[in-house]
């Protein structure tokens, strides 16, 4: 059963930084594209940013380009997520996920079997 544990989530001024990871379980991890995605209260579940299963391709949404970056470290079983200059609007629950199938790539969310029970990040303004 694969299991996906979010930390690195709390409470930043607008404009600070925060690093999530994702430690995962259960499947080889090397073969699966992560994602990390969000949630805030009343919105539904956004895509955030993807990685390849070898880490040399990333995805970004356009609201968080060039201000976060995608990252793994197969060896560690870990995908991370580095989220610079945050504004109040990215506050939500930040959640990981893998994806269904091995050595696929994409952004719905429905393509992602696995989810970590999510890390919250507030952005105070």
């Amino acid at each position: 059963q694969v299991q996906l544990t979010e930390s690195g989530g709390g409470l930043v001024q607008a404009g600070g930084s925060l690093r999530l990871a994702c430690v995962a379980s259960g499947r080889t991890f090397s073969n699966y594209a992560m994602g990390w995605f969000r949630q805030a209260p009343g919105k539904e579940r956004q895509f955030v940013a993807i990685i390849s299963w070898g880490g040399g391709g990333a995805y970004y949404a356009d609201s968080v380009k060039g201000r976060f970056t995608i990252s793994r470290d197969n060896a560690e079983n870990t995908v991370y997520l580095q989220m610079n200059s945050l504004r109040p609007e990215d506050t939500a629950v930040y959640h990981c996920a893998q994806h269904r199938l091995p050595t696929t790539f994409a952004v719905v969310p429905s393509e992602y079997a696995f989810w970590g029970q999510g890390t919250q990040v507030t952005v105070s303004s």
